[in-house]
């Protein structure tokens, strides 16, 4: 008969069936900056990896521009701009269109994080030694990317259309700056709404109530001259109002520092608020 020894654990050992532990959570302030930015651009790379092996997700950045542009100015050009003023309506539309991009591309951020959630990738990335904020800033990184790729189309529809530039390429490159630091800030709002609402499809639906208004309450389409008392408030308060301001006197001249001041402000407030909630809700998710 054959005998079997039993050998004990230490007291407070974990038995060799007992569960791994969980890998406490990664305290940010230790990682250090240069950590940090370490880790922003290996996720950042991963993201665009991601966009590579899928052309297809590209389709709104580089579609939507073309396809808003030539519906609004051959459609409600004569319209607004007067039968045979078409290119007088290029110059109108185009740069306000920039501050639409920066607004439909940041709601599909928040689609894509609620969807990372549920396949489970970002349950990965929270057990890795990388600090939270990382995996969002490299988020919003790469979509940056995609919204210079869809103004870059944009502008390039708009000069076929006849778009002139009245002051000078560097007072362009200025607009097209403004509108992505706008731009990065709107996409921690959806980054929230995506960690926070329960399905893709709530994101994108309550997306849509936020940019129905703020997009046709402004002076992106038509000057609000025409609008009523109430409607003309409410624009002259609009942040998309300002971007399209600002970006529109930039490239046809005019005075900009209000409204890229203000522009400026908004994009600060929205940034400070939401930033830390998403950093903590995407800390927290469960």
């Amino acid at each position: 008969m054959s005998t079997t020894t039993v050998t004990k654990s230490p007291v407070g050992a974990p038995g060799p069936d007992a569960a791994p532990a969980r890998r406490a959570p990664v305290d940010e302030g230790r990682i250090g900056l240069r950590g940090n930015l370490r880790h922003i651009g290996a996720l950042a790379r991963r993201n665009a990896l991601q966009i590579k092996q899928d052309p297809e997700s590209m389709f709104d950045a580089v579609l939507m521009p073309i396809i808003f542009i030539l519906l609004f100015v051959y459609v409600f050009g004569g319209a607004i701009a007067g039968k045979g003023n078409n290119e007088a309506y290029v110059n109108y539309v185009t740069p306000g269109l920039m501050a639409m991009m920066g607004m439909n591309i940041a709601m599909a951020v928040g689609v894509g994080i609620n969807d990372d959630f549920k396949k489970g990738v970002m349950d990965r990335f929270r057990t890795m030694p990388i600090a939270r904020s990382s995996v969002l800033i490299a988020k919003i990184v790469v979509e940056v990317g995609r919204m210079l790729i869809a103004t870059a189309i944009l502008l390039g529809m708009g000069f076929l259309l006849g778009m002139e530039i009245h002051t000078s390429v560097f007072h362009l490159l200025a607009a097209i700056g403004l509108s992505m630091v706008f731009g990065a800030s709107l996409m921690w709002i959806f980054i929230l709404l995506g960690l926070t609402l329960k399905t893709a499809q709530a994101v994108q639906g309550m997306a849509m109530l936020v940019l129905m208004p703020l997009q046709f309450g402004s002076s992106i389409f038509a000057p609000p001259t025409s609008m009523p008392g109430w409607l003309k408030a409410f624009t002259d308060y609009n942040p998309l109002s300002n971007l399209a301001d600002a970006a529109r006197n930039l490239i046809n001249g005019g005075p900009v520092a209000d409204s890229v001041w203000m522009t400026l402000g908004w994009a600060l407030a929205i940034t400070v608020v939401t930033a830390p909630l998403a950093v903590t809700k995407f800390r927290n998710k469960t």
